[in-house]
């Protein structure tokens, strides 16, 4: 039995079923999905559907296994807008390696890649680009049938050493500088989500993340139900704070409804707008937090690192 469902990501998932098995594929349009799903039906009731899945999936390449994890697995993680942005980049920027057989990748291959990429990238972020990338071939192996050579090649290997501590501090004008940049921005809503940022010592996607039914400006404090730890919390609202959240429109349910990507494109074009170097949107939290600390104001920060 065939059935064609619409993910989250907006691609058509076909799947088959047939004598306790499954298959599917993800497509861009309905009409595709619903072709597949009618000629895969068909082959199912010659071949059978173990057979026709394998045949079909041992040809595929790391581009194509990227792109169904991408519409099938990505696109259920929290992280989900970052992770997709991700793939999508690597499948522009990796041609040799996207275009070759999952069957025929080594170890040396994916080896070469990190050294590559370690050239120009940071170690946490290769780091976390093969993760995703052992994880595919993981899934691809034991839901979608695919063989490799000698088990996952990513497993093989070695990461990198991350070392992410920080002390970078705002220096004297910087801000003010960032704050003059801001105004030149195509993102308006850059300037309060960046007072926010310093205000409350809230991570960037928190921030993102903020809905006005979960907002009490009476009491000057602001809920989020789920955090990067998992945990819940209530963050106290600074005066500052409070008045910024007073000016911005309620004409969504987010108090700043911009996406993750856009506020990382538009916070670079900022910095360099503003002459401000080797400054993260991270960084900013660091600087709020050492300030609360510096004026003893720490517990009532509720920014837990």
């Amino acid at each position: 039995m065939a059935t064609v469902n619409k993910r989250p990501s907006g691609k058509w998932q076909a799947t088959v079923r047939k004598d306790g098995r499954s298959h599917s594929k993800s497509f861009s349009r309905r009409a595709d999905a619903m072709k597949w799903a009618r000629e895969t039906e068909i082959q199912a009731e010659h071949v059978g559907l173990q057979e026709s899945a394998m045949s079909a999936v041992s040809a595929m390449t790391l581009g194509q296994v990227l792109e169904r994890y991408r519409d099938e697995v990505t696109s259920t993680k929290r992280c989900s807008e970052n992770e997709t942005y991700a793939i999508n980049g690597f499948l522009r920027s990796c041609p040799k390696l996207t275009g070759k057989p999952i069957s025929k990748l080594t170890t040396a291959d994916f080896i070469a890649h990190r050294n590559e990429r370690l050239q120009r990238m940071k170690p946490a972020t290769v780091v976390r680009e093969l993760g995703w990338m052992q994880h595919a071939i993981d899934i691809a192996c034991s839901d979608w049938g695919q063989r490799v050579r000698e088990g996952n090649p990513v497993r093989q290997v070695r990461r990198p050493r991350i070392n992410n501590r920080r002390e970078r501090r705002l220096q004297a004008g910087e801000w003010q500088a960032l704050l003059d940049a801001v105004n030149e921005t195509r993102l308006p809503l850059m300037k309060p989500l960046l007072t926010l940022a310093l205000a409350t010592g809230m991570r960037r996607g928190e921030l993102l993340s903020i809905q006005w039914k979960h907002v009490d400006l009476d009491r000057c404090t602001v809920f989020l139900p789920q955090t990067k730890n998992g945990r819940t919390r209530t963050v106290p609202l600074s005066p500052t704070a409070v008045h910024v959240l007073k000016e911005l429109p309620r004409t969504e349910t987010r108090c700043v409804p911009l996406s993750g990507n856009s506020v990382r494109l538009a916070f670079d074009r900022l910095r360099r707008r503003a002459g401000v170097a080797d400054l993260t949107f991270h960084d900013i939290r660091h600087e709020a937090v050492s300030r609360f600390v510096e004026r003893r104001f720490v517990a009532c920060s509720g920014a837990d690192d």
